[in-house]
């Protein structure tokens, strides 16, 4: 009987790691299909603001009912480009969460797709060292969209994080002032198969990007393969 019992809750906790395990690549995967969409419609992120971007986060299928104070959150992928300086190909995904009521508010009901750009090197070091705030710890701005929107404005210059939103097929910048963002250590390791950092995996450049992870990252490197920020191009 105690044998029977204890195979049975190796067998779930077996059965409950898979499911996880196949949520988060799931996740991931779907941010890369999400990302490609957005690249595909005509009144999308200019194309500047693409090269220029040290860090694409991507959080697919974002609920209002998902943002409740001190409850849920919204997860995705980080993505940036490899390097001391992030001047190089981009890497391997890293898993993020969103989190912030303000946030479902001014999505309302219907399922939105979040894209963020990080524009800076401090803004990405700072995501990847902590949590933080949107807006307090990490200066942002709703994107401008289209490719001949112009990118050179104060408001875009001084940001630190660019986000837009996508809703119903809809593609336009949003807020996210007052949110926080965060490494989703736990979502990684599933993905990874082992216990490790949102730094660790985000500056390497040795490690294997996940077979449900290479959709994302070949969007991005077809779309923008170098960083042409004016910072990069100094160094």
């Amino acid at each position: 009987m105690f044998r029977k019992l204890t195979l049975s809750v190796f067998i779930m906790f077996v059965a409950g790691s898979l499911y996880a395990a196949n949520k988060e690549q799931k996740r991931l995967e779907n941010s890369g299909t999400v990302l490609q969409e957005v690249m595909g419609v005509p009144d999308n992120i200019p194309q500047e603001l693409l090269e220029k971007a040290e860090c694409i986060i991507v959080f697919p299928s974002v609920l209002k009912g998902a943002f409740v104070v001190g409850g849920s959150y919204g997860r995705g992928a980080m993505v940036c480009r490899t390097g001391e300086h992030f001047r190089g190909p981009w890497g391997s995904p890293a898993m993020y969460a969103l989190e912030g009521a303000s946030v479902g508010f001014q999505l309302g009901g219907q399922a939105t797709d979040l894209v963020l750009l990080v524009m800076n090197e401090r803004g990405a070091s700072s995501i990847l060292s902590s949590k933080v705030k949107i807006g307090a710890d990490a200066s942002a701005a709703a994107g401008p969209k289209g490719r001949d929107a112009s990118a050179d404005t104060d408001a875009y210059m001084r940001a630190e994080i660019l986000s837009y939103s996508r809703t119903r097929g809809l593609f336009a910048g949003v807020s996210l002032e007052g949110s926080t963002l965060r490494p989703d250590d736990e979502a990684s390791e599933q993905v990874y198969g082992h216990a490790i950092k949102a730094k660790e995996i985000v500056r390497s450049e040795t490690m294997g990007v996940p077979a449900t992870g290479r959709h994302l990252v070949n969007t991005l490197q077809k779309s923008a393969p170098h960083n042409e920020s004016e910072r990069a191009s100094t160094k």
